[in-house]
């Protein structure tokens, strides 16, 4: 069977990866690749972007199934699109991604079905959105409603941050159409845990615990940004809290969108937080599955992934079982010079290890031109090192980054910290 992967990250190449695996398939199309997909002899680029040629596309190939990995293509329509022409696709559609595409949806969704989360108030008047900031004090939360990337987060530690942040988005229009509202909401403390389910409407499969390292700088200084390394399992998310956010969290969203008419399928990533009680709240739902999380998630899942997107698209999903390699993987993203805000692209990138049974590097912002890889954007490379334990994980990963090299190379040494720094460790 010939399958069909939507995007161009790391979170991509990864699914693409995963899919080419199954002796089942004959090829993965990916639309529009990386270097790395394009030097993969069972994954194929194909540079087409627009929802109705990649249709198009699908039906002259007789594609098996499409896999969306950005939210981009899921808020404007694809499934939508696909299905209407008869297509298997697997990703929510317009209507049900509204729980990633609009903050505001997806806070007035969880208020509607006391889905626990944050405090907020949601503003489209700068004037009223500072009234309500002086009124609530810092530290707060300033979102853009809209998707911005990863970018329309701000924590103000102070109110002049907070203040700031408003004027940027709803009237310096920085963000354009994603910050012309803004959602202002209580912080909340605590540990951050990535929770991704698959769902295909009704029935739920969870997939192994994750969690993300958002800022730039070791220690958990410096920007936000779209994710620094990731490691799976994740020791924060422990049985009972597993059990807890299933029943508080994922089945009430799941159950609440079908009762709107909004079924939901596809991936569903909570963002949690975790206070020091152990009570989860949400913080942010995305419809699709994480970067970085997914690349060590999918370097420790076992079996046959095609079948499990074809359970998923049938809606049968209750009928299988995800088997996990009982490794940690642990990923470290490699970043370009000046990223988050200004990504340089077109460093020269050499000395990739080959993959191995213990490591595999997973492409995202890299460009192959005449046999040369380049640096093409923000992420560059995340490097994922399997082992026994979190520490020995993090060694096999860092041994690899440290053979790798372009100008300008940024990456945390830290990745996988907080769980080396859990008790049962």
């Amino acid at each position: 069977m010939k399958l069909l992967v939507v995007g161009s990250g790391g979170r991509e190449h990864a699914l693409a990866w995963k899919l080419a695996q199954s002796p089942r398939v004959q090829i993965v199309y990916v639309a529009p690749g990386n270097g790395g997909t394009a030097q993969d002899e069972r994954l194929r680029n194909i540079a087409i972007t627009h929802p109705d040629e990649l249709a198009d596309f699908a039906e002259q190939e007789q594609i098996a199934f499409t896999l969306v990995g950005p939210e981009q293509p899921l808020a404007a329509g694809i499934v939508n699109l696909f299905r209407s022409r008869g297509l298997k696709i697997f990703g929510p559609t317009k209507e049900a991604a509204q729980l990633e595409s609009s903050k505001d949806f997806a806070k007035a969704f969880m208020k509607r079905h006391a889905i626990p989360t944050a405090e907020y108030a949601s503003f489209t008047d700068a004037a009223a959105a500072h009234a309500y900031l002086d009124q609530r004090g810092a530290p707060i939360v300033v979102k853009a409603d809209g998707l911005a990337a990863g970018k329309g987060v701000v924590v103000a530690q102070t109110l002049d941050e907070a203040h700031a942040a408003v004027d940027m988005m709803l009237s310096g229009n920085t963000l354009g159409d994603a910050g012309a509202r803004v959602v202002i909401e209580e912080f909340l403390a605590g540990e951050e845990a990535s929770f991704i389910v698959m769902v295909d409407g009704k029935h739920v499969l969870p997939l192994a615990s994750s969690q993300d390292h958002k800022r730039l700088l070791d220690g958990d200084l410096g920007p936000n940004t779209g994710g620094m390394g990731a490691y799976s399992p994740a020791p924060i998310v422990t049985p009972q809290l597993h059990a807890r956010v299933m029943r508080e969290i994922i089945l009430p969203t799941v159950r609440g969108m079908e009762q709107e008419g909004l079924r939901f399928t596809g991936f569903l990533y909570a963002g949690l937080m975790i206070d020091a009680q152990g009570n989860p709240k949400t913080l942010e739902f995305n419809c699709r599955m994480g970067d970085p999380e997914t690349q060590p998630i999918m370097a420790r899942l076992k079996g046959d992934f095609s079948k499990v997107i074809e359970q998923a698209i049938a809606g049968t999903l209750d009928t299988i079982e995800l088997e996990w390699d009982r490794r940690t993987a642990l990923g470290v993203v490699l970043a370009a010079h000046n990223y988050p805000e200004n990504p340089r692209k077109g460093d020269r990138i050499s000395d990739i290890p080959p993959e191995s049974a213990d490591s595999v590097t997973f492409h995202a912002g890299t460009a192959l031109a005449d046999g040369k890889l380049t640096t093409s954007g923000g992420r560059v490379l995340c490097v994922v090192g399997l082992a026994d334990s979190v520490r020995s994980a993090q060694s096999v990963a860092y041994e690899m980054v440290n053979q790798i090299s372009f100008n300008g190379m940024q990456y945390r040494r830290d990745i996988g910290a907080k769980a080396l720094g859990r008790k049962h460790h």
